[in-house]
């Protein structure tokens, strides 16, 4: 922690938000279209996480939020959409800890709202409803995976 009157050498800012990959297949079309919209379509949302150093002496690093959401009816696949919406940070001046934080909760903060978007209009522009994906809690997220290891117990 600085000393009052010193400031603090903390960076983190964001560089550039980008597309790495998208993926959309609608398999049924046209004739999912004509089916009766009264049989509900179960509607499955996946996340994952990467990140690495691009160039750790100078603070920067990328970070990928992927979502892939799929609608499947009947054991069939209606539509499925992946999007790997990424970012290269600038985080400098902090703990190991707190970097993995950052890079863990802070950047997917950023990335969200974007995967989110490219998300919905994949899946409007293919005519379907909209696609609202719900708030993600990624310090729970975080947490949960920091700490399962440590309280199952290790099978010998």
């Amino acid at each position: 922690m600085a000393e009052p009157g010193q400031q603090s050498n903390t960076v983190f800012s964001v560089e550039k938000i980008y597309i790495k990959d998208v993926s959309y297949e609608a398999p049924g079309v046209p004739l999912v279209f004509s089916q009766s919209q009264n049989s509900g379509a179960e509607i499955g949302v996946q996340l994952g996480l990467e990140h690495s150093a691009l160039a750790a002496e100078q603070g920067l690093y990328e970070v990928a939020l992927t979502i892939t959401a799929t609608a499947r009816r009947d054991n069939k696949n209606i539509f499925l959409v992946e999007v790997k919406q990424a970012g290269i940070f600038r985080i400098d001046g902090v703990s190991p800890e707190t970097l993995q934080r950052a890079l863990e909760i802070s950047c997917a903060y950023v990335l969200l709202p974007f995967a989110r978007e490219a998300v919905n209009n994949f899946v409007e522009k293919g005519g379907f409803p909209q696609l609202l994906i719900t708030p993600i809690n990624f310090e729970a997220l975080y947490e949960q995976k920091h700490s399962a290891p440590a309280s199952q117990p290790s099978i010998n």
